[in-house]
């Protein structure tokens, strides 16, 4: 899974041995980052539903203060 955009951009997010994981889609996360992009910068982001933790490390690479 990589990251697509802000400062993390690229990077790739390993996950442990096990269970594979079902992460958001990247269409799924560009979408909702394109909605919200003027409001991301200096907020908390509340991830709901982390379980491969890309959409909280998507937000912290485009500019959010703090993920929950």
């Amino acid at each position: 899974m990589q990251l697509f955009s802000g400062r993390l951009k690229g990077r790739h997010l390993a996950f442990a041995a096990g269970t594979p994981p079902r992460p958001t889609m990247g269409k799924v996360r560009e979408a909702l980052f394109n909605i919200i992009r003027d409001r991301l910068p200096g907020a908390v982001f509340l991830d709901c539903f982390a379980g491969t933790g890309a959409v909280g490390f998507e937000a912290l690479s485009r500019g959010a203060d703090r993920v929950v």
